[in-house]
């Protein structure tokens, strides 16, 4: 999957997997972390994801990455930001009020930008991925993270050939097998809800099932 696909989504404006409201397992599951208030939290392919300013309300540091400047521009002019505008290296910093989004590609990442990072919440970066990236991206992932990282993971799993993703179909046992050299992986929990997915349904598809992750990199 070309970088050129996921820029020309969001200039058509064909963002479907984009959540309106802030996920109601990240506000659920997210204080089992722990964490600290002031820590640094990784949000892979955010774009302009609705759950960084929970994240932020939580007295958390955000740092998210997405490749699409439009979607970065719009998560801040949305939520009524001015950000800082930096060049970065291969990256376009914008910054405001404690959200930082690295504007980019997310293999660019290197382990001095991850350095201040304490947890990563993934929702829409692994099952935005075709199989023949998962393996490369979580590579990329663990090798520049902080070691003991916490990661909450929330997947989707349906019949792959009911659907052409994204969002793709990721199930518990290729989780496993993705991070198992790297991190102790717990599921969670896992929840039927093609019910409340009428898109789904529409796209005809006869099982979903989204699974909730929190992995703890070794």
């Amino acid at each position: 999957m070309k970088k050129d696909f996921w820029l020309e989504r969001w200039e058509r404006e064909e963002i479907g997997f984009h959540q309106n409201e802030v996920n109601p397992h990240l506000c659920e599951i997210w204080p089992e972390l722990n964490l600290a208030r002031g820590s640094s939290v990784f949000v892979p392919l955010c774009g302009k994801s609705e759950d960084m300013l929970w994240l932020r309300e939580q007295g958390l540091q955000v740092l998210g990455v997405e490749l699409s400047a439009i979607a970065v521009q719009a998560f801040f002019k949305e939520n009524g930001y001015i950000p800082q505008h930096i060049s970065d290296g291969k990256f376009d910093r914008c910054e405001a009020d404690s959200i930082r989004i690295l504007c980019g590609d997310f293999f660019d990442l290197s382990r001095d930008d991850m350095a201040k990072v304490s947890a990563v919440y993934d929702r829409a970066s692994l099952i935005a991925l075709p199989p023949e990236m998962r393996v490369r991206y979580v590579r990329h992932l663990v090798s520049i993270l902080p070691p003991a990282i916490q990661i909450l993971l929330i997947t989707v799993d349906y019949p792959q050939p009911e659907m052409q993703g994204p969002p793709f179909s990721v199930s518990s046992g290729e989780v496993e097998a993705l991070y198992r050299d790297y991190a102790e992986v717990r599921l969670l929990t896992q929840i039927e809800v093609l019910a409340k997915n009428p898109r789904f349904q529409q796209r005809g598809l006869s099982r979903l099932r989204e699974s909730i992750f929190q992995l703890t990199l070794r």
